[in-house]
């Protein structure tokens, strides 16, 4: 069974995933850096194709490493509700 985490977490991703409105690059790579650490954790992966786009995103999801992933869940969903309110 799902737990209210999970269901909150999936609605915030969904409402995340429908935004019109452009954020800002640091919002947007802390929105990627939770929601990786929330489904991966610390299995870090990363696809060294000299974009420096996807070096900042692994950079921010580098910086959560030790992060439960319950609590990235719950810090994704609090960043989204305080975007979208």
């Amino acid at each position: 069974m799902e737990d209210d985490l999970d269901l909150r977490f999936k609605e915030a991703y969904l409402k995340a995933s429908e935004m019109e409105e452009k954020l800002p690059p640091d919002v947007m790579l802390r929105l990627y850096a939770y929601y990786k650490q929330a489904v991966k954790g610390d299995r870090f992966t990363f696809n060294d194709n000299s974009d420096l786009r996807n070096a900042f995103k692994f950079n921010a999801w580098m910086q959560l490493r030790g992060m439960e992933e319950k609590e990235a869940k719950k810090e994704y969903i609090n960043l989204v509700n305080s975007i979208i309110k």
